[in-house]
């Protein structure tokens, strides 16, 4: 019988359709698995009965919201310009222009070959011999969603090559542009992954497609002025666990063809002067060992620099010969428990190390000869720093962007010779914001294990210390793919702690903050570490004298919102609220799916379920769509998602939604009609998609009675 739309005063009623899943003796009844026919008109008018219901029972938050989009607007500088990165005979850098919500990709000449410094350019002023490589808002006009994907300029500075995606499928078209002429070439090759490069001699595209499953597979040249039809499959991973990428190294010398699961990864080399040639291997891939590779030349022999992790948990960094790189290693950085190598990024002089040590991210200067490493040192608490912008094989400084809870993004350039940073440019934030107006500290809670937790904590100054009175805390989590939740400045962020708000992350194992066994402890078969750590970093900080139940709201996306998920039904009377973004709350469904995207390389995250009866039982124990609790007095909820989101498929919250509904749960359902998994297009548009989401907080928290921020401790 066909539903019957309600009004938008009451909450949309799923019909139930039974189906049975049954796997290892278990039969599972799943009364909403019908809201994943996407193509349904039925599917289609629940989504948009959802979105009237939440739109009418959020109409009351709609002042605050335009007043958080407005304070959001007005603290971001909208007519901007990025620092110019130097590459060939150009500085490139991006622009945005107040009222347009996408950037423009632009690049002036380089006037002086021997000047590294960046040219000093202003955003309301004309640059000499500017020139326009591709505007979003041109390229976007009639189209709801627009995303770039692939963005890569020839080694001569004569061709652009981009892929643009505008449904938020993440499939994206290639284009070549003549930058000489400002006119696309013919070659338009269609259904791409992210990612496409161009040859160095600017003659081909290396590119990869995905398979049914949204699984990057294959490896194509395609040489420019060809048929798409005609182009030559470099290399095909067959096995279902593994995703393909490549892409030139920064000498110009090879191209790399990496194939990785969670846990596995093989590369393979190819010269780039002849493409067409059969890739070989670095090192023949071995269950269980990670590794990447980049190269150089020492003492005029190519090497390469290998960060692998066999026999070393944190990894270990060894040197090896390009034309024999099974051969004889050379350990260059031994490993040292407790410091996560993360990364090597190989220049003609020296190398880049990132790593991670104390919960914290690090880079430092690798000398070739000595293997020393020198570490660029900071001196704030907390913060995030990482090497980006370098795409010189042989400049004489390395780029460095830098930033924590209370200092705006930053670009360092560091000298490397007099081992000095240069300061190029902070983000502006307008409205007269202080950075000495916050606090920034770590905190630690026991888990139930006795595990130390990290919860890392922002406040604003003028309501006093945290844990001196219980007070509104907005507390953050991911915990998985060991993905760091490192400290980063948010302009959003402000009008949440401008109204008394702490924001707090728990840094949950499962996590990459304390190194793999850090990430190993909350995966797989103790993946139930990541939810009771979480638990745990929100227990303390009640019993600290940080916030109350009352006055705590937990936040989470994607894998994160399995964890929101997961808390709400482990620990509901600890939460007034939770936002669960694009959450991955009906994993167990999925995972036993290997037709769906990511499935079957998500066994080696979550295990699989379909083949092994004791990762179906536990996997049970915890997906929030099974587990919703008959009786519970949950918190009030908001899921939001996205009709075209190809990574957790809008269903699951929609199934999630429904079964809260018939427990009795206030929960509400945002779905995106035409966005993906990263949410809508556009930065207008994604602020108000975040003002929306704040207004909802600042509601459940108790603080939506008043527009304007609040500056005292009294007022909070």
């Amino acid at each position: 019988m066909p539903e019957s739309t309600p009004s938008p005063s009451s909450p949309p009623v799923a019909e139930r359709k039974d189906t049975v899943r049954s796997h290892h003796g278990d039969a599972f009844t799943d009364p909403y698995e019908w809201l994943r026919g996407k193509d349904d008109e039925q599917v289609l008018a629940h989504l948009r009965a959802e979105n009237a219901y939440t739109a009418a029972r959020t109409s009351h938050l709609a002042s605050l919201r335009e007043q958080v989009f407005s304070e959001i607007k007005g603290r971001t500088q909208e007519t901007d310009l990025s620092v110019p990165v130097r590459r060939g005979t150009w500085w490139y850098y991006g622009r945005t222009v107040e009222g347009k919500q996408y950037g423009i990709h632009c690049r002036a000449p380089i006037t002086d070959p021997q000047d590294w410094t960046p040219p000093q350019l202003t955003a309301d002023s004309d640059v000499p011999g500017e020139q326009v490589l591709l505007d979003g808002n041109v390229e976007a006009e009639g189209h709801d969603f627009f995303s770039i994907g692939s963005f890569d300029i020839s080694t001569d500075g004569r061709r652009l090559l981009f892929g643009i995606d505008t449904e938020g499928d993440e499939r994206y078209t290639l284009r070549v542009r003549d930058l000489d002429t400002g006119e696309d070439l013919p070659d338009v090759i269609t259904g791409t992954f992210s990612g496409a490069s161009l040859s160095p001699d600017g003659g081909h595209i290396v590119y990869t497609t995905v398979d049914d499953a949204w699984r990057p597979d294959t490896v194509w040249l395609h040489e420019i002025g060809s048929e798409p039809a005609d182009a030559v499959r470099l290399f095909h991973e067959p096995d279902e666990r593994f995703w393909v990428g490549a892409g030139f190294t920064r000498s110009d010398r090879y191209l790399m063809i990496g194939v990785g699961s969670s846990i596995t990864t093989e590369e393979y080399l190819v010269d780039a002067t002849d493409l067409r040639q059969t890739p070989r291997s670095i090192w023949p891939r071995k269950e269980g060992v990670e590794y990447s590779v980049s190269d150089a030349v020492i003492d005029g022999r190519d090497v390469l620099y290998v960060l692998h992790n066999e026999g070393a948990l944190d990894f270990e960094l060894v040197r090896v010969d390009a034309s024999d790189p099974s051969g004889e290693r050379t350990v260059v950085l031994p490993h040292t428990p407790g410091t996560r190598l993360l990364d090597v990024d190989t220049f003609r002089d020296w190398g880049v190390v990132a790593y991670r040590r104390d919960g914290l991210p690090r880079v430092g200067l690798l000398d070739y000869e000595s293997h020393a490493v020198s570490e660029v040192a900071f001196d704030e608490p907390l913060y995030a720093v990482g090497a980006g912008g370098n795409p010189e094989w042989a400049p004489p400084v390395v780029r460095l962007g830098f930033g924590s809870f209370v200092t705006p993004s930053t670009v360092f350039d560091y000298d490397v010779t007099s081992a000095t940073l240069t300061q190029l440019k902070q983000q502006p934030v307008l409205g007269g914001y202080d950075p000495t107006d916050y606090g920034q500290a770590r905190v630690w809670a026991s888990a139930d294990d006795g595990t130390k937790v990290p919860v890392s904590l922002v406040w604003k100054r003028s309501f006093g210390e945290p844990g001196k009175a219980p007070r509104p805390v907005h507390l953050y989590g991911y915990g998985s793919y060991e993905t760091s939740i490192d400290p980063a400045f948010s302009v959003a962020r402000l009008s949440l702690l401008d109204r008394g708000v702490v924001f707090a992350v728990a840094h949950v194992r499962g996590g990459g903050e304390l190194g793999r066994q850090w990430y190993e402890d909350g995966k797989l078969l103790a993946k139930r570490n990541t939810f009771t750590d979480f638990v745990a970093a929100a227990r303390h900080l009640i019993a600290d004298g940080y916030s109350s139940p009352e006055q705590l709201v937990a936040e989470g996306g994607s894998a994160g919102g399995l964890l929101m998920g997961a808390v709400a039904n482990l620990a509901p009377e600890l939460f007034a609220g939770i936002l669960a973004d694009v959450p991955f709350v009906d994993a167990l469904t999925s995972i036993l799916d290997p037709s769906l995207p990511l499935t079957v390389i998500e066994w080696d995250e979550w295990g699989d379920p379909l083949h092994n009866a004791d990762v179906y039982a536990y996997m049970k124990s915890y997906t929030p769509y099974e587990n919703v609790r008959e009786g519970v007095d949950y918190p009030r909820i908001l899921a939001v998602t996205s009709l075209n989101d190809t990574r957790v498929l809008y269903v699951e919250p929609a199934k999630w939604v429904a079964r809260l509904r018939e427990v009795g749960a206030d929960a509400l359902l945002k779905c995106e009609m035409v966005a993906g998994h990263g949410g809508v297009s556009g930065r207008y548009n994604a602020w108000r998609e975040r003002a929306f989401e704040i207004a909802w907080l600042l509601d459940v928290l108790g603080l939506a009675e008043t527009d304007q921020p609040k500056s005292t401790a009294a007022s909070s």
